[in-house]
């Protein structure tokens, strides 16, 4: 994928307030709602939340760390790399997404949740907007991130924000539809 910095960062910007934006309509929602599962195998809203503050609270210090350590100027254009482009299209919600599995300390299935964790998450929302506004003085291509699955994995900045970002638009979809199929 190629397309310019401020197009890339501008798209994630968007997709975060969106996902702000749906996170804020549920704190109007019911707590047994939010907490409501369809079946024991599936993720309540509130479950789909959590397991974005989980991935949220190792990305966010890396992403803020690596940009204010990062001595590389910015530049018009970014060029996804092979790794993170893969990674970040697996995580595009769509049609045809596939299911992933989550590895066991990113799950938060039967954790007692209330709305502490949607107001946690519209928190690192608004840092992930903070973040993607300082990304515009740095390299998206030469400043690079850990991974939370391996310390020696690294992916280009603009690649590890359109992986979290997605990875986030994907679950507060989720957290929707799971909404949908209730009842109460």
């Amino acid at each position: 994928m190629k397309s310019s910095s401020e197009d890339l960062i501008a798209d994630l910007s968007e997709r975060t307030r969106d996902n702000l934006q749906k996170a804020e309509q549920l704190m109007m929602l019911p707590l047994e709602k939010l907490n409501h599962k369809e079946n024991i195998g599936s993720w309540s809203a509130l479950e789909c939340l959590k397991h974005l503050n989980l991935y949220g609270d190792f990305y966010l210090p890396e992403i803020e760390k690596r940009i204010n350590r990062s001595s590389h100027a910015a530049e018009d254009k970014f060029k996804s790399g092979r790794i993170g482009n893969y990674f970040a299209q697996m995580m595009l919600p769509g049609e045809n997404m596939k299911k992933i599995k989550t590895f066991k300390n990113k799950n938060p299935a039967g954790s007692k949740l209330d709305k502490r964790t949607i107001e946690e998450f519209i928190v690192q929302q608004k840092k992930l907007l903070e973040l993607l506004d300082s990304a515009r003085n740095v390299s998206l291509n030469k400043t690079k991130t850990s991974i939370s699955i391996s310390s020696f994995l690294k992916l280009k900045l603009g690649d590890t924000f359109r992986v979290m970002i997605y990875h986030n638009e994907r679950h507060v979809l989720q957290a929707q539809k799971s909404l949908k199929e209730t009842s109460i």
